[in-house]
């Protein structure tokens, strides 16, 4: 079959479920790379679903993948597994007391519902506070406490969700006084709040929200006004945990523990794998109150293997510092476009999650949504995967997340890349 008849089958066929497809017919990935029906090799610098940490067909995930299929790869929800258990005490191992009680789920909405009925089955309430530019997941409580996208049209959102300003500073009214910002915002939680708050459910940096990293210190004042109000801090570190930021998990930085932590998409390297972990007085009261989440394919053995390796070569790889170190020298190759581009109005984010935003102009920042949609094009035209995010409010904000695994050789050429692309789009 054609690439015609292929996409007068995508046509005939399938839902369409958010932007429009990516207009080539990928065939293989392997590493930093993904090759389409012509053999094109194209730089992904989203890993996937920003998922990938270990790069594309990793030889260790391979091998676990062909073993555990031939062996163990699904039970009855109510059976347990070595892997399970063996991956749970791992996770334990990277994580600061009292994280050490983990449910094995496959998505990152998935393991954010475990994580919202764990806190309101725990604190007796039902209220759910979250970043206005959030992105948490499809389904029912995730998708109420997701603000950047998807809340129109479908009728009325759970009950008892409430938003609040993430600290924006390149476009917020409060500047960098995120301090203010904060008191302003909590204070709008007591108003509108009916007295039965349950969780605050946050991302250290918002990805989706347009990659806006929580300064130093907000964390920990965060973390203060949950415990003010006997609320639970659930950190979502879907695209910030295993490696990505630089330490094991984003929240390392700021020395703040959070009573849930919900990881996702890096903890299965792109296979569907999630994990919401919680204390052991969180869990035991939780049980006695009869918790239940039980799901097709909680602690599946197959994924949970996979998660061991992940954890295994990050550590035997060394790939906590690695991510580090590339993040530093992606960060500076970015500054040195944005010297060069006067598009590029902000460079932010952490290790291997950095965000450029496009603007049409530097002093007045107006949005530049039709330019973020032509640089994306141009550099899949020029070999390079790139993702922008176009919300209301902001400019196109690229997304750059390569895997852990990417060379230093394989970072210069997505720069390189997304400057002839700058340059080819300014000069038309």
């Amino acid at each position: 079959m054609g690439e015609d008849g292929f996409w007068d089958d995508v046509e005939r066929h399938l839902v369409r479920y958010g932007g429009p497809f990516t207009p080539a017919v990928i065939e293989s990935a392997a590493g930093s790379f993904v090759r389409d029906s012509t053999g094109r090799a194209i730089l992904d610098f989203t890993s996937g679903q920003m998922s990938a940490v270990l790069g594309h067909s990793h030889p260790d995930v391979v091998a676990t993948v062909r073993e555990s299929v031939a062996t163990l790869d699904h039970l009855f929800s109510g059976m347990l597994s070595r892997p399970v258990v063996d991956l749970a005490r791992e996770l334990a191992a990277t994580l600061p007391d009292p994280l050490e009680r983990t449910l094995l789920l496959t998505t990152g909405a998935e393991s954010n519902e475990a994580a919202l009925k764990m806190a309101k089955l725990y604190t007796g309430g039902w209220e759910v506070v979250s970043f206005a530019q959030s992105w948490h997941g499809m389904t029912g409580g995730a998708a109420a406490a997701t603000y950047s996208a998807g809340r129109r049209g479908y009728g009325p959102p759970i009950p008892g969700n409430l938003a609040i300003p993430a600290p924006y500073a390149y476009r917020s009214v409060f500047g960098d006084d995120w301090r203010t910002e904060l008191d302003v915002a909590w204070d709008l939680v007591d108003r509108q709040s009916a007295g039965a708050l349950a969780a605050c459910l946050v991302e250290p940096i918002l990805s989706s929200g347009g990659v806006v990293e929580l300064p130093p210190g907000y964390l920990e004042a965060l973390r203060r006004k949950c415990d003010e109000r006997g609320m639970l801090l659930v950190l979502d570190e879907a695209q910030t945990g295993v490696a990505r930021t630089g330490t094991m998990y984003a929240f390392e930085r700021d020395g703040v523990v959070p009573d849930i932590l919900t990881l996702s998409k890096t903890l299965g390297a792109g296979l569907p794998l999630a994990a919401t972990i919680t204390s052991a007085e969180i869990e035991e009261r939780c049980h006695e109150r009869g918790f239940l989440f039980f799901t097709t394919h909680v602690s599946d053995p197959l994924p949970a293997a996979v998660g061991l390796t992940v954890l295994d070569v990050v550590r035997r790889d060394g790939l906590v510092a690695r991510a580090a170190e590339l993040g530093t020298r992606l960060r500076a190759g970015l500054r040195e476009l944005a010297a060069r581009h006067d598009c590029i109005g902000d460079v932010r984010g952490r290790g291997l999650l950095q965000g450029i935003e496009l603007v049409t102009d530097r002093t007045t920042r107006e949005p530049a949504d039709k330019l973020g949609r032509a640089v994306t094009a141009e550099c899949l035209a020029l070999g390079l995967h790139m993702n922008v995010v176009q919300l209301p409010g902001m400019g196109g904000v690229f997304r750059i997340a390569p895997p852990l695994t990417v060379a230093d050789s394989e970072v210069d050429l997505g720069l390189d890349i997304l400057d002839r692309a700058l340059t080819n789009v300014a000069t038309g």
